[in-house]
């Protein structure tokens, strides 16, 4: 269970006293914390020894309520605030509330440094009369091509590239989409937590829903939506019907009815980060089946390291930032189709793994989630180094879009 704070405005800020030697960062986010364990919880965690971290998710919505914020702590030393808003509210008043729920929670003055962290641009909304010190954007996807993105969305992001004073891209294929258009545009790819992901090749206690699984296995884990190409992976199923396709992670944005079902294809549903390695160390191949589409066009998956780590060999289809540099090393099988998936995976089942073993650790000793930060990090204090008086003050401009208070 999860300390938990419902506030009504002005109830919440003691929580960040002036008692507190570190800074405030605030993160504005799409994803919810409790989701699925990627990029923002493996910076944020390690953004919180330096930081005092409160993530704000986006809204909820509940018959009959006043609108108010509910607070709850994490482990790591994160705080995470959900703006809980009455249902039936128009655009205009749901941005107006959590304008005003927002700034009850933290200010509207920077009073004390604080970092402003966005992962959605569509916050500006509602965050464009805030100060802060230093503001940053850590653009991890390409949200304008993702389903049901907000047709407002790039707009926005123009705004917020004009207000950073430090964008972070999650991979080098967005890194040249955007690099011209910020003076101070970072690559951070997707890194890696060996240590917990290596714990599957010594595991051997095959969780209870894989244990009656035959062999062999080729296994995906993340989140499954428009980006898989859920044919390609039935028609995989459908070459090697002796083979088993565990499919691991939670159904969002698409129909579950849409899933291929098959005698040889498991749908296990999301698993806990702490759970993958164990579901990892029972798999011959991991695949990564995405499709080819405008939502894949600039991803950086978090699991090719991950399922490197765990000692699994990788067959990928043609994603630019796999590619290079998994492709180009030799770390990962690159497949266009099922018939070069099933090609592939029968080369992986005949083959030694030491050699490309001891080459994937090479490579995976240059990166990890603890050196990017510590890169994230460094960028930060030099932003933010300028005597107080020179205090940088981001009070953004009102969209036509944006309702006044």
């Amino acid at each position: 269970m999860h300390e938990r704070l419902t506030t009504q405005p002005h109830a919440y800020r003691p929580l960040f006293s002036t008692e507190s030697e570190k800074p405030l960062l605030v993160c504005f986010s799409h994803l919810r914390w409790d989701f699925v364990w990627q990029r923002p919880q493996h910076l944020l965690s390690r953004a919180a020894r330096h930081y005092d971290v409160l993530v704000i998710e986006e809204p909820v919505f509940k018959p009959g309520i006043a609108a108010h914020m509910d607070v709850s702590e994490r482990p790591h030393g994160v705080v995470v605030a959900v703006p809980v808003l009455k249902e039936g509210l128009s655009q205009k008043e749901v941005i107006t509330t959590q304008r005003g729920l927002i700034a009850a929670l933290i200010g509207r003055r920077a009073r004390e440094p604080r970092v402003f962290w966005y992962y959605t641009p569509m916050a500006m909304a509602f965050t464009n009369d805030l100060e802060c010190d230093v503001c940053i954007y850590d653009n991890m996807d390409e949200l304008s091509l993702f389903r049901g993105a907000s047709h407002e969305l790039l707009t926005f992001e123009s705004e917020l590239f004009a207000h950073s004073d430090l964008v972070f891209t999650g991979g080098m294929s967005l890194y040249e989409a955007k690099r011209d258009r910020h003076h101070s545009v970072h690559a951070f790819p997707s890194s890696i937590d060996f240590d917990h992901f290596s714990k599957a090749r010594g595991a051997k206690n095959d969780p209870q829903d894989q244990a009656g699984i035959g062999y062999p296995r080729l296994g995906f884990f993340g989140v499954i939506d428009e980006r898989m190409d859920l044919e390609l992976v039935a028609t995989a199923a459908d070459l090697r019907p002796d083979w088993q396709f565990v499919m691991i992670g939670p159904v969002v944005k698409i129909d579950p009815a849409s899933l291929p079902q098959r005698p040889n294809i498991h749908w296990l549903g999301g698993k806990s980060y702490q759970e993958l390695p164990r579901y990892l160390s029972g798999w011959n191949v991991g695949i990564m089946p995405f499709a080819l589409n405008e939502a894949t066009r600039f991803i950086s998956p978090t699991k090719t390291p991950e399922f490197l780590a765990a000692g699994v060999p990788v067959i990928s289809t043609p994603i630019a930032d796999v590619v290079s540099p998994y492709g180009e090393k030799g770390l990962v099988d690159i497949a266009r189709n099922a018939e070069e998936i099933v090609a592939k995976a029968e080369a992986i089942l005949t083959r030694p793994k030491d050699a490309w073993l001891a080459k994937v650790d090479r490579h995976l000793e240059s990166g990890s989630w603890d050196k990017t930060w510590a890169a994230m990090h460094r960028l930060i204090r030099d932003v933010s180094g300028e005597p107080a008086t020179d205090r940088v003050t981001h009070s953004l401009p009102t969209y036509a879009s944006t309702p006044a208070e």
